[in-house]
C-alpha cells in the first residue's frame, strides 16, 4: 500500500511538472488539490513554518522539495547558519553587490530596475535560492529611519513604476521576489511594539499604491509582513491588511512570510492572512536540542488547534495551496535556468545602475575634474575606504570585490598626485551596538587640514555608514547632522583649501550646515561592489550625472512633516503613534506648507543643459476613462551627452477634501547626445486623479479644475496646464 502511495505521487508531481508551461490555473489548481489530498495534518503544518533559519521543510516521502530563502535586496546574502545567527564560514558565497534601492530609484528608470531584477535573480539561482527577500517598498517618511536605504523613496507613484519591472526581472529566474515589509514600517525604533494609527486615505493614498503595483502589476509572489501593528494588530497576522486588502482585494495568489519573529499569536496566525512563519524565538527556544521549530506559533500550538477543531482546516489547506503554488513557481519548476553569480555582466549593471543613480546637487564650476591633468588631489574621509557592503543589518554582504572611492579615483586619476587622509573614524559595524572606533579623530582632523592645505583642490567623502544608529537595520539615526564630528572636519577643511567638494555616501538626507561652504555636493548612495568605478566615472566627468533624489532635503528636522507635530507623530509615545501629517509625506508637505527645502524631490543637474520646449496638452476638458497625454520637445545644448527626467504633477484646485499643491503622475527619461532634439509625450489616466474618500471606502474622481506641472524637478516647473474634469 505504502509504494502504491508513492508511486502515486511521483505521478502527481511529474504531472505538475508538466503543466508548468501552460497557462490554464485551473489545471495548475487541480494538481495542487491532487497533492493536498496526499499530505497528512501533520506534513501541512510543517510546512508553515521554518525548519532552519532560511528554510521551510518539503514532504520527503512525496518527493516536495524544501525552499529556500536569501535576505535581499541589494544581492544574495552570505551563506547563514543552519540553526543559529552568524555566517557559516562558507567560501563560495560571495556576491555581486549592487547599489541600494535609493540608488535605484534616484535613476528614474524602469529598464535600470528591470536589469537589477535579472541580475540578482540570476545570482539567487546560483545560490540556490527560492526566495530573494526583497525588494522593499517602504515610504521615505523621515530621515531618520534606519532602513530607508532599502527602500524607494518617499513618492508611491515613483516606487510603484521602480517595483514593478525589478519584481519581474528577479521572477523570470525562477525566484520569488519578496515584497516588503507590508506595511507602515518606516522606522526601526519600536518596529516591533509600535502601533500606527493612520488615516484610511493616506494609507491608500501614499503607504500602500507601491505594494499594490507590485501584487498586481508586478504579480509578485510572495509578500513579508512588517512588525509594527496597525489597528491594534500586528501586520504580520492582520485581518483588514492581508485577509480583506491583499488576498480578497487584490486577489494576491502568493504566499505572506513573516518577517523574522514577526508572529506574535497562533490563533491570529492561522486566521488572519499568515502563511508561513520565520525567525521566531517561540518559548525561548532558539536551538535545535529542544527543536525550537516545533514551537513556532505555525507549528505545534497550531496543530493543537487544528485537532480540536478551534480553527478550521481550511485555514492550513489555504496555506499549503499557496505554498505549493509558489513552489511550482519556484523550486519545483523544471524550466527555470541554472542562474549566474559574480560575472562581468552583472558588474557592468551594478556600476551603470551605480552611475546612473548619482545626484549632483550642486555645482559651482567644481565637478567634473579632469583626469588628464596633473594636480594634487586631497581624498579626504573615511568613507573613501571604509567598506560599505558588510554593514547595515539584514542586507549586508559579501562582495566578492568592493571598489573603494579612493580605489576607484586612484585608478583613474592616474596624473594625479593622490592624498588620503581618513579624517574621521566611526569604529567597525556591527548589528545592534556601537564600537568604538580606533583612532583619535582629533590627530586625524589634524592631519586631513594639513592634507587639503597640500592640495589643488579636496574632495570629501563622508556621509553615514552602515553602523549601528546610522544606516543601519535595528536603530534609527539619532540626530539629523554627520556624525562623528564631519561638520566641524569640514568647516576646517574648507578654510584649509576653499577648493573643496563633497561626495555625500548615504541612503539618507542630512542636515547641511556647510552647503554654502563647498563648491559642489554630489550624493552617492551605498553603490555595492562598484563603487569606486561609478563615483569616479562621474567626477571625472566620463559619465554626465542624471540622477534625481527620490526624497526631499529638508533644511531641518522639524521641516520634515513627520517631526513637525512632535513625539506622538515620531517615534510615538507609549508605543502609539500617529502620522498626523496624514497624505503631506515630502515635497507634499513642503509645496503645501510652502516651506524651502535644502534640496527638492526630482532634483539632480548635470554636466550639460536641456532645454524643454513646445509643451502642449491633448484636451483641455476630460473624463472618466480619458487621458492626459503631455507632449513636448527637448534639446541637449551644450557639447556633453547626459539624460534629463521630465517630470509631471498634478494638483487639484480649490479641492472639498485637503491636497497636496501637486503630486507626480508621470516621468520620463530621455538620452541625448549633444544638440540632439526629441519628442516625448507622457500619459495621464484620469482614474489616476482620484481621492480616496473616506466616507465611501473608495476612490473617488473630483469634478472642476486641475493643474498639471510640467518640469524636471518638484520646485523646477517649466508649464503649467488649466484642465477641467467632468
Amino acid at each position: 500500500m505504502k509504494i502504491r502511495v508513492y508511486l502515486l505521487a511521483l505521478v502527481v508531481i511529474n504531472s505538475c511538472f508538466d503543466i508548468m508551461a501552460q497557462t490554464n490555473s485551473k489545471d495548475l489548481d487541480t494538481k495542487i488539490e491532487s497533492i493536498l489530498s496526499q499530505l497528512t495534518l501533520e506534513e501541512k503544518v510543517a510546512m508553515c513554518h521554518a525548519q532552519s533559519k532560511f528554510s521551510t521543510p518539503g514532504v520527503a516521502r512525496l518527493g516536495i522539495p524544501e525552499i529556500w530563502m536569501s535576505d535581499g535586496p541589494h544581492g544574495v546574502r552570505g551563506e547563514i547558519n543552519w540553526d543559529k545567527w552568524g555566517y557559516a564560514g562558507w567560501t563560495n558565497d560571495f556576491a555581486t553587490a549592487f547599489p541600494a534601492l535609493t540608488c535605484l530609484a534616484a535613476t528614474f528608470n524602469p529598464e535600470r530596475s528591470e536589469e537589477y531584477g535579472i541580475a540578482v535573480g540570476e545570482e539567487a539561482r546560483y545560490r540556490r535560492k527560492d526566495v530573494l527577500l526583497g525588494p522593499g517598498v517602504n515610504i521615505y517618511r523621515t530621515p531618520l529611519n534606519g532602513r530607508n536605504f532599502e527602500y524607494m523613496g518617499e513618492d508611491p507613484f515613483l516606487a510603484s513604476k521602480m517595483v514593478v519591472p525589478y519584481i519581474q526581472g528577479v521572477q523570470q529566474n525562477g525566484v520569488a521576489a519578496c515584497l516588503k515589509h507590508y506595511v507602515l514600517n518606516n522606522q526601526e525604533v519600536w518596529r516591533n511594539k509600535v502601533n500606527v494609527k493612520v488615516s484610511e486615505r493616506a494609507l491608500y493614498e501614499i503607504y500602500l499604491p507601491a505594494f499594490k503595483a507590485g501584487v498586481q502589476e508586478g504579480k509578485v509572489w510572495s509578500v513579508m509582513g512588517a512588525y509594527n501593528k496597525y489597528k491594534g494588530q500586528y501586520c504580520c497576522h492582520n485581518e483588514i491588511l492581508l485577509n480583506k486588502i491583499l488576498k480578497n482585494d487584490w486577489q494576491f495568489d502568493g504566499v505572506v512570510i513573516t518577517d523574522w519573529g514577526g508572529a506574535t499569536n497562533t490563533r491570529e496566525a492561522a486566521l488572519y492572512g499568515l502563511d508561513m512563519e520565520m525567525g521566531s524565538h517561540s518559548d525561548g527556544l532558539t536551538v535545535s536540542a529542544d527543536y525550537a521549530y516545533d514551537y513556532y506559533y505555525l507549528a505545534n500550538p497550531y496543530l493543537e488547534l487544528l485537532k480540536t477543531g478551534e480553527v478550521p482546516i481550511s485555514t492550513v489547506d489555504d496555506k499549503v495551496r499557496r505554498i505549493l503554488r509558489l513552489m511550482f513557481r519556484t523550486t519545483m519548476n523544471p524550466d527555470r535556468g541554472l542562474g549566474r553569480m559574480n560575472n562581468r555582466e552583472h558588474l557592468d549593471v551594478a556600476r551603470k545602475i551605480g552611475t546612473e543613480g548619482i545626484v549632483l546637487l550642486k555645482n559651482e564650476d567644481f565637478f567634473p575634474i579632469d583626469p588628464n591633468k596633473e594636480l594634487t588631489l586631497a581624498i579626504i574621509g573615511e568613507n573613501a575606504t571604509k567598506a560599505l557592503t558588510p554593514g547595515g543589518g539584514s542586507s549586508e554582504l559579501k562582495a566578492k570585490d568592493e571598489v573603494s572611492p579612493l580605489r576607484g579615483i586612484k585608478e583613474r586619476f592616474k596624473n594625479a598626485k593622490i592624498i588620503h587622509a581618513m579624517g574621521y573614524n566611526s569604529g567597525p559595524p556591527q548589528y545592534g551596538k556601537v564600537i568604538p572606533p580606533k583612532y583619535n579623530n582629533d590627530s586625524l582632523k589634524t592631519a586631513a587640514v594639513a592634507a587639503a592645505k597640500k592640495a589643488d583642490l579636496v574632495l570629501f567623502i563622508g556621509g553615514l555608514n552602515k553602523n549601528h544608529y546610522q544606516d543601519c537595520e535595528g536603530g534609527d539615526r539619532l540626530d539629523y547632522g554627520l556624525p562623528f564630528g564631519q561638520d566641524e572636519l569640514l568647516d576646517a577643511v574648507v578654510k584649509a583649501n576653499p577648493n573643496t567638494g563633497m561626495v555625500l555616501i548615504s541612503g539618507n538626507a542630512v542636515e547641511m550646515p556647510w552647503v554654502d561652504k563647498v563648491k559642489g555636493i554630489m550624493q552617492a548612495w551605498f553603490l555595492g561592489s562598484q563603487s569606486g568605478h561609478a563615483i569616479a566615472d562621474v567626477v571625472s566627468g566620463d559619465v554626465n550625472p542624471s540622477g534625481k533624489l527620490p526624497f526631499t532635503f529638508p533644511v531641518k528636522l522639524e521641516d520634515n512633516a513627520a517631526h513637525y507635530y512632535g513625539e506622538i507623530s515620531y517615534p510615538g509615545v507609549d508605543y502609539e503613534q500617529e502620522y498626523k501629517e496624514d497624505i503631506l509625506v515630502g515635497y507634499r508637505w513642503h509645496d503645501t506648507r510652502k516651506i524651502k527645502p535644502q534640496f527638492a524631490f526630482g532634483h539632480g543637474l548635470s554636466y550639460t543643459e536641456f532645454q524643454l520646449f513646445n509643451a502642449e496638452i491633448n484636451s483641455k476638458n476630460f473624463e472618466k476613462g480619458d487621458a492626459i497625454t503631455i507632449s513636448c520637445s527637448i534639446t541637449n545644448t551644450a557639447n556633453m551627452a547626459g539624460a534629463e527626467v521630465v517630470q509631471v504633477y498634478v494638483g487639484k484646485n480649490k479641492s472639498k477634501v485637503p491636497r497636496a499643491v501637486k503630486e507626480l503622475k508621470g516621468f520620463q527619461k530621455v538620452y541625448l547626445e549633444p544638440g540632439e532634439t526629441e519628442d516625448i509625450s507622457i500619459d495621464i489616466k484620469i482614474e489616476d486623479l482620484a481621492y480616496y474618500d473616506e466616507s465611501i471606502s473608495d476612490w473617488n474622481l473630483e469634478e472642476g479644475s486641475y493643474t498639471v506641472y510640467v518640469g524636471n524637478a518638484s520646485d523646477n516647473i517649466s508649464r503649467t496646464f488649466k484642465i477641467r474634469v467632468k
